[in-house]
């Protein structure tokens, strides 16, 4: 299974801290909305490539890079 498949498998399991959601919305400066949602949209954009390196993956769209932390 390739990885781009593996993490949209697995985006349910999508989340993370206050603190984390925080620094997303000042990052993206984001007023509204759910964060983890908004995540969620991006990673599913049929423009977005996702790449895995090591424990990290990163989806890349626009001027927007996501890094995603997997256990």
């Amino acid at each position: 299974m390739d990885s781009a498949h593996q993490l949209i498998k697995n985006l349910d399991k999508l989340h993370t801290t206050k603190l984390g959601r925080d620094r997303i919305r000042h990052n993206l400066s984001l007023i509204n909305g759910d964060i983890i949602d908004y995540c969620k949209k991006k990673i599913l954009n049929l423009q977005a490539i996702i790449k895995r390196k090591g424990k990290n993956w990163y989806v890349k769209i626009a001027a927007i890079t996501i890094t995603i932390h997997d256990k």
